[in-house]
């Protein structure tokens, strides 16, 4: 049976383990009211809305409400 002379080199191993390993891109979609590029399953950062409904508010909003407010 045959045996390595020497050890592998630690990057020589990282390498031949890495060497099929594909990174998949990250799929981005757009948001149905503001257009802007979103993860899926997450909530807008621009406007705030998720499948259609505002679920969280924006810092621009809440500024707006305060202003006019005063």
């Amino acid at each position: 049976m045959a045996v390595p002379k020497k050890r592998p080199s630690h990057a020589r191993t990282f390498r031949r383990k890495r060497a099929n390993e594909k990174r998949e891109l990250v799929t981005v979609g757009v948001c149905p009211t503001c257009e802007s590029p979103v993860l899926p399953h997450h909530a807008c950062p621009a406007c705030g809305h998720y499948k259609g409904k505002e679920v969280k508010r924006v810092l621009e909003k809440e500024k707006d409400k305060k202003a006019s407010k005063k």
